[in-house]
């Protein structure tokens, strides 16, 4: 059972980024999606049909589509992260119920995203969260080891002095959820309509599932 009152005065809280501090349905990621598919065409002159199977087989195998081009085709990390993040952030508004609720919530904010800290930076200036979070951890601090493997968990504590077992992580992934688990950390599921997303949701690493940030937020602030 959810034990709002100790979640609510948590020291630190660990949010991921695309898909949790925004919703899917902002196109946002879609966007850099057919980036990474247009990177690998034009890097590895396949076709697009060929370029998406790779960027997915690449994700599955290890972890993110970056992490599998460097390690099996010698790419620049960031080069990468330049081109694919080279969107347009117009899709996304000054979100002032999810500020509210951050405001109002104790502890230090961290993000922990396997995109670029530039990325994160311009995803929470267009939202006007940007003044709730104290540092964003980022997949080059992590020294390009993406969610979720163990290590990257590891420099995120390190780097920060994050004490786990004062700690809750906030994902869309489920399966990103098991090394902070793993560590001591309060783990919660946020639920999106990607069913790929949800993999491992069941497990006992998945401490808390939530269909709606702003509103669960909202419900522990109210406690405090």
């Amino acid at each position: 059972m959810l034990d709002a009152h100790a979640l609510a005065r948590s020291p630190t809280w660990v949010f991921d980024l695309d898909h949790t501090l925004y919703r899917p349905e902002s196109g946002l990621f879609q966007q850099v999606e057919r980036r990474m598919g247009r990177y690998i065409e034009a890097r590895l002159g396949l076709a697009p049909d060929a370029a998406k199977a790779l960027q997915k087989a690449l994700f599955r195998a290890h972890g993110s589509t970056l992490r599998g081009l460097m390690r099996e085709h010698g790419e620049d990390g960031h080069a990468f992260l330049a081109y694919v993040h080279d969107i347009d952030y117009a899709g996304l508004a000054p979100d002032s119920s999810l500020a509210a609720a951050l405001e109002r919530l104790p502890g230090r904010k961290l993000v922990f995203t396997n995109g670029s800290a530039a990325h994160a930076e311009r995803v929470l200036a267009r939202l006007a969260l940007d003044g709730h979070f104290a540092a964003v951890f980022d997949i080059v601090a992590a020294d390009w080891l993406p969610k979720p493997a163990p290590a990257a968990y590891d420099r995120l504590l390190a780097r920060h002095g994050v004490a786990p077992e004062g700690a809750v992580m906030v994902e869309d992934v489920a399966r990103n959820l098991a090394p902070a688990a793993a560590l001591g950390m309060t783990t919660v599921w946020l639920r999106t309509a990607h069913g790929w997303a949800g993999e491992g949701a069941e497990a006992a690493f998945v401490h808390h599932t939530i269909g709606d940030l702003t509103e669960w937020l909202e419900g522990l602030a109210a406690t405090v």
